[in-house]
């Protein structure tokens, strides 16, 4: 991938980016040629990739074999400079809260990306019923818009649910790597319950939506993705450790820096994410992270 060492500033990271995805994924993106693609959530980190990606591979076609995108997004924060003014076409921007019922201008769409969710725990400890509302209610309403597509003959052809690698909570030692098959060790009642809990319900509504009414969603799930378009205030560590460096203060760390994690660059991440949508199984879950071994904080 492009890196700031190559590149002048964050959009020729991005275009780089970009297009290296658009190369990763040539036998996979020709399948939304054409197609009505719904992505809530669209104004976020995650979003401004998936948008961005299906856009700047636009461009290189003729307009019957663009993807049309359509965003939700309650814009609590605003709207993006790069919605407003995007390039590629076909873009259509919708505010909406997720966990309201879905807009009567809704038609048929072909695949659907869930990605509405408060995902920084400083946000989601500030604000835990809207995190759990979008995680279950606004996942429902999408589900029983596909059923009932579905059930009127007009079936979906790929749903991605976004979750999280924190539906593991704290796996043991023996479980570092974690597999798929892991069941979790979770909390139900602590400060992160109400994200890692919402997001695991959210899996077993995955799996039982395919298995009795034949939705076709498929679930992906995260480890720590870094990269522009995450927004310096979110409070997790890399933009924290960024913040730092960029107002020349020491950086801070809030423990003793043996945690371990594993950081996943944006770019890689967004081509496993429309791999899962575009190749997974239904009802099956897929890590999105890195091969290398997990690194302390203090490393």
């Amino acid at each position: 991938m492009t890196t700031l060492s190559q590149a002048g500033d964050a959009a020729e990271v991005v275009a780089g980016d970009l297009e290296t995805i658009c190369d990763d994924l040539q036998s996979e993106l020709p399948r939304l040629d054409g197609k009505h693609l719904l992505i809530t959530g669209g104004a976020g980190f995650l979003g401004y990739y998936l948008v961005q990606t299906v856009l700047h591979r636009n461009r290189n076609l003729d307009p019957p074999r663009r993807c049309q995108v359509t965003v939700y997004d309650n814009f609590s924060r605003g709207v993006p400079d790069w919605l407003l003014s995007p390039e590629g076409g076909e873009l259509h921007l919708v505010e909406h809260d997720v966990v309201r019922p879905l807009p009567d201008t809704l038609d048929h769409t072909d695949y659907i990306i869930h990605a509405a969710s408060i995902a920084s725990p400083t946000y989601y400890r500030e604000h835990p019923i809207e995190t759990m509302d979008a995680n279950v209610i606004g996942f429902r309403r999408l589900l029983d818009y596909a059923r009932a597509e579905g059930d009127a003959g007009r079936n979906l052809e790929g749903f991605l649910y976004f979750s999280t690698s924190e539906i593991y909570g704290d796996p043991d030692p023996a479980s570092i790597p974690t597999s798929e098959g892991y069941r979790g060790n979770v909390s139900c009642t602590g400060p992160r319950a109400c994200y890692d809990e919402s997001k695991r319900y959210g899996e077993t509504l995955c799996v039982n939506f395919a298995r009795q009414y034949g939705v076709p969603v498929t679930v992906a799930r995260p480890f720590n993705n870094y990269g522009p378009g995450l927004s310096i205030k979110d409070r997790r560590l890399l933009p924290d450790l960024a913040a730092d460096v960029f107002a020349n203060r020491d950086v801070v760390l809030l423990s003793d820096g043996q945690a371990t994690r594993t950081f996943c660059y944006i770019a890689d991440a967004i081509c496993g994410y429309f791999r899962v949508l575009l190749r997974g199984r239904p009802a099956e879950a897929y890590n999105i992270g890195v091969e290398e071994p997990e690194v302390t904080v203090r490393e």
